[in-house]
């Protein structure tokens, strides 16, 4: 790395012009673990299990504004894996992430909020589940196949939509 500056035709990265408003966006301005449960209540036999366990996989994301304009988003990922009808173990994990948005239409926030924002936290979570089984005993470790966020929101939407529209008394 040198303290050399870039050489005068070297174009400069692309910048909104003032009065111009920037694209949409948002930053990640961090991630945790909220909470987090890894079970394996049948060693040592659980790791000498021929065959391959069953997978229950669960998983939920929720979101919501703070105060200070920021959204936090928490991805609750729940892995239960059985062999015969018993337990081999059990993984949750809520993982969080703390998101600000930029210039993102109001019909734009929830989509965003839960498609694009779990997108960028799920690698990380499966991560630490993939860390977990394998200290739990396991190889090779548990990991989660890629989750379409995107489908899991249309079909929320689709069950938010077919459910009857409750009517009050006056």
């Amino acid at each position: 790395m040198t303290d050399a500056a870039p050489p005068a035709d070297t174009p400069a990265p692309a910048q909104p012009q003032q009065g111009q408003p920037a694209g949409p966006g948002f930053r990640i301005l961090a991630q945790y673990v909220r909470d987090f449960s890894f079970e394996n209540p049948r060693a040592p036999e659980s790791l000498r299990i021929d065959g391959k366990p069953a997978i229950d996989l669960g998983v939920e994301m929720s979101a919501q504004g703070r105060p200070d304009g920021l959204f936090e988003l928490d991805l609750k990922l729940s892995v239960k894996a059985t062999h015969e009808n018993q337990a081999v173990f059990h993984v949750e994990l809520v993982y969080g992430g703390l998101f600000q948005l930029a210039n993102v239409q109001e019909q734009d926030i929830e989509p965003l909020l839960l498609i694009e924002c779990p997108r960028y936290l799920f690698p990380f979570a499966r991560e630490i589940i993939a860390r977990a089984t394998a200290d739990g005993g396991f190889y090779p470790p548990f990991m989660l196949d890629p989750i379409d966020f995107a489908a899991i929101y249309i079909a929320r939407q689709q069950q938010i939509a077919q459910q009857p529209v409750e009517t009050g008394q006056a």
